[in-house]
């Protein structure tokens, strides 16, 4: 099935319904599809392959990307927080292209070989007066509708291709058609070239609900337009969860209209989820465990998990709270170990994931196994009834003295100390044991001692998990979308280390 097919379906289902921006000046789907027609029609009449877009969030990145499905090209977000050079790298690997860019961004960009640069303004404006495509839908569901660039915490970023087949199977299996109420509306606020940005565009159009994009994040400002638009539903990474806290808290706020938030891109503290839980007890909170290649979630913990944890005694299901949930019925999940060999409940290995909406496919470089299964490059393990935890990126594994040791584990227990605020864990360079054990930790003020801390780690881990080396920042490095970069903080540890 095509991607721009969703949109035709709300568009002949629901007309006059808003689905794109502020409650007094949003654009129905009637006038979405209109304008993704307009602007197809002018694209195509520009040349160019892959349709390119290179700004902030807001309407014109929608009809961009439904525009490009009509042309049955692919839609290419990218990072426009980029430093020039490295925009302009990006760009021309998307060439024979053209790029939509934000007006201001133009004459920065210059010009780059095989790529049509084109202004956001030029665009919109075509979108309103243009002439219609022709657009056709036929056996195009194995063509590509998206290339994501990841984002190259460890290395050059590998551009992702998801198919319409991926994406409108995970939107199909997961979203019921027009299921939205009247009124229902959706912050987006991951930037337009996250994952969940694209997928925000899709089950908005075929749930029926409004999206409102927040061009740039701010926890005052998410709480604002969520007050302002009656936001029912919201995604957010676990760096801005805790920041919204502490805005709701301090204006002494409770967003009465909204219903449902999910989160994810991240491990979320379980300090944050538990405040979250008590400040919007009306809040149905969703944790989604999801990846690029997989076209978004691939398992979910629902709000039944999340208030039997807070409100039930049982040690289970305060446990459950860690983890990502049970995968979704159209996936299967399987966690294997070095050899390949399936393992059993507990057993911590590497999950393996497979299922229509799983590409798991690279621009010259296909991931995807031949039955089918993509390996993630995530450990974690699935308990006796089905709920799956994730560990982090297998790559991230410290290797003490041949031990493999997580550290999420100890980022966990670390979180949990009064004192702490933030935490990462990873490995440095260590002459006796190959690495060793070191953490970066945020402190609460006072702050505690590193003696306190290593004591309270080594009461609840086995010793050889204890960190040895110790930093204290005043904030970590994450990047955009909520990662940590984990590399660069590893480099900043090493070389702090390193013998003068």
């Amino acid at each position: 099935m095509h991607t721009a097919l969703l949109l035709d379906m709300a568009a002949d289902a629901a007309p006059e319904r808003l689905a794109l921006g502020r409650r007094d000046e949003g654009l129905s789907f009637a006038e979405v599809r209109r304008r993704a027609h307009h602007g197809a029609a002018w694209l195509e009449a520009l040349g160019g392959g892959t349709v390119v877009f290179v700004g902030l969030n807001g309407p014109t990145l929608p009809v961009a990307f439904f525009a490009a499905g009509m042309l049955a090209r692919p839609f290419a977000p990218l990072n426009y927080r980029l430093p020039d050079a490295d925009l302009r790298k990006l760009l021309g690997r998307t060439a024979p292209s053209v790029a939509i860019v934000d007006d201001d961004m133009v004459a920065r960009l210059g010009s780059c070989e095989g790529v049509t640069i084109v202004s956001r303004s030029a665009f919109e404006a075509a979108c309103r007066v243009h002439g219609d495509c022709d657009a056709e839908f036929l056996d195009v569901d194995h063509d590509i509708a998206v290339l994501l660039f990841t984002s190259g915490t460890t290395g050059e970023p590998k551009a992702a291709i998801l198919r319409h087949r991926n994406l409108t199977s995970y939107v199909i299996s997961t979203v019921e058609f027009l299921g939205a109420e009247e009124g229902e509306a959706a912050l987006v606020s991951v930037p337009p070239y996250h994952i969940a940005g694209i997928s925000a565009v899709l089950t908005g159009a075929y749930s029926g609900r409004r999206i409102v994009h927040l061009d740039a994040f701010t926890a005052e400002a998410w709480v604002d337009v969520a007050a302002a638009e009656g936001i029912t539903h919201a995604m957010v990474v676990p760096t801005m969860l805790g920041r919204i806290l502490d805005v709701l808290e301090a204006r002494g706020e409770s967003l009465p209209e909204m219903k449902a938030i999910s989160y994810g891109g991240g491990r979320m503290p379980l300090p944050v989820i538990e405040r979250a839980l008590t400040l919007l007890p009306h809040v149905d909170f969703a944790n989604a465990y999801g990846l690029t290649e997989t076209s978004s979630t691939i398992s979910i913990l629902g709000p039944d998990d999340h208030r039997m944890a807070i409100y039930s005694d049982e040690e289970v299901a305060r446990r459950r709270l860690g983890s990502v949930g049970k995968p979704l019925p159209n996936l299967e999940v399987e966690i294997r170990g070095p050899d390949g060999a399936v393992l059993g409940p507990n057993q911590p290995g590497e999950i393996y994931v497979r299922g229509e909406q799983v590409s798991g496919e690279y621009a010259h470089k296909k991931m995807l196994q031949d039955d089918g299964w993509f390996p993630t490059n995530d450990g974690g393990f699935m308990d006796e009834e089905g709920y799956l935890f994730v560990e982090g990126r297998l790559d991230d594994v410290i290797v003490r003295g041949g031990e493999n040791i997580s550290p999420g584990e100890i980022e966990d227990v670390l979180r949990a100390h009064p004192g702490v605020s933030d935490v990462a864990v990873l490995g440095v360079p260590d002459d006796q044991w190959g690495e060793t054990v070191a953490a970066a930790v945020v402190a609460h003020q006072p702050a505690p001692s590193t003696d306190e801390l290593a004591a309270w780690v080594r009461a609840r881990l086995r010793s050889t998990k204890t960190p040895e080396v110790w930093a204290f920042r005043e904030a970590l490095p994450y990047n955009d979308t909520g990662k940590l970069l984990r590399r660069q903080l590893k480099a900043e540890m090493a070389k702090a280390r390193a013998p003068a």
